[in-house]
Formats: structure tokens, sequence, C-alpha cells
């Protein structure tokens, strides 16, 4: 997802990347006591039936998938802040407090073939990094012209 925040007057332009996130944290919450109820309903016919253990391996495996749909979600989380200025592009990793910065005169956006995927790169003076992995195809693509015409219309402001 790409999110261009409003312009303020004095304030670098701010440019969100953040993955997609399918479902809020309530509609995470429902999905997995959903998920639960399931396995611990087919496991009670089960122990019915004779299988003692089912509703104790049905409660481990609701654990371990409630864990695993919980770290996904919680990876989705992640993102990167680019603030364009006149002078300095400056990207954060979101969380984190990684924190790069380039200088805007010399930046070049581009993308690279990479791992059989498109990667979005910003270069200056020897120094590359990848932005927006975490992001689709199509949606680099869009960063990058969306990054460009910021990155020109930083470039006009300076020169006015």
């Amino acid at each position: 997802m790409i999110v261009l925040r409003p312009t303020v007057a004095g304030q670098p332009r701010v440019l969100w990347l953040r993955p997609n996130r399918a479902l809020d944290k309530r509609g995470l919450r429902r999905l997995i006591i959903g998920l639960a109820a399931m396995a611990l309903a087919t496991a009670s016919l089960g122990a019915w039936q004779g299988n003692v253990f089912a509703p104790v391996f049905a409660l481990v495996e609701a654990f371990v998938v409630g864990f695993a749909l919980g770290a996904a979600w919680r990876a989705g989380g992640r993102g990167e802040r680019i603030a364009i200025g006149p002078d300095m592009l400056e990207v954060r990793a979101v969380p984190g407090h990684r924190t790069v910065r380039f200088q805007t005169y010399w930046l070049k956006v581009g993308l690279a073939p990479g791992d059989g995927r498109k990667r979005l790169l910003l270069t200056s003076h020897g120094n590359e990094l990848e932005i927006g992995a975490f992001l689709g195809e199509e949606e680099r693509v869009e960063a990058s012209r969306k990054l460009m015409v910021l990155l020109s219309e930083v470039s006009g402001q300076r020169r006015r």
C-alpha cells in the first residue's frame, strides 16, 4: 500500500510504503477464535467416538495456528516512511530505528531485476538501498513513478 501524506507548508513530503493487510486486529482475533472453535468441535466428535486424545491435539493445533497467524499479522505492521525535502530524502524503517539519508540532487530511483522480481532501488554516491521489498510488483512500479514525480517537484522548488 502506498500512501502519500498531504503537503504541509515548510514540511517535507512524506510517502508511506506498507504491506496490505486483509484483516484488522479484531478480525484476526475472530478468525483465530473461529478456527479454534471448529477444531475443538471436530475433536469433540472424535472424542465421542473414542479418540480421547483428539481434544488435546486440537488445542495444540489451535495454539500453533493462532501463533502463526499472529506472527504473520505482526509482520504486516512493518513499513517504510520516506520523507522528501528540498535537499534530502530520508528512508526510515518502521518499526525500528534504521534511517538512511540521500541527497536528492544525486539520487537515482530505478527498478532492477533480481531474485525473479523487480527491485526498487535508491542509488547515490555508490550507496544502494532497496525499498518496498514487501510490496507487490505493480506497487513497486507505482512507488518508483511517485518517487520520481516527487523528486522532480522538489528539485523544481529548489531551483525557484
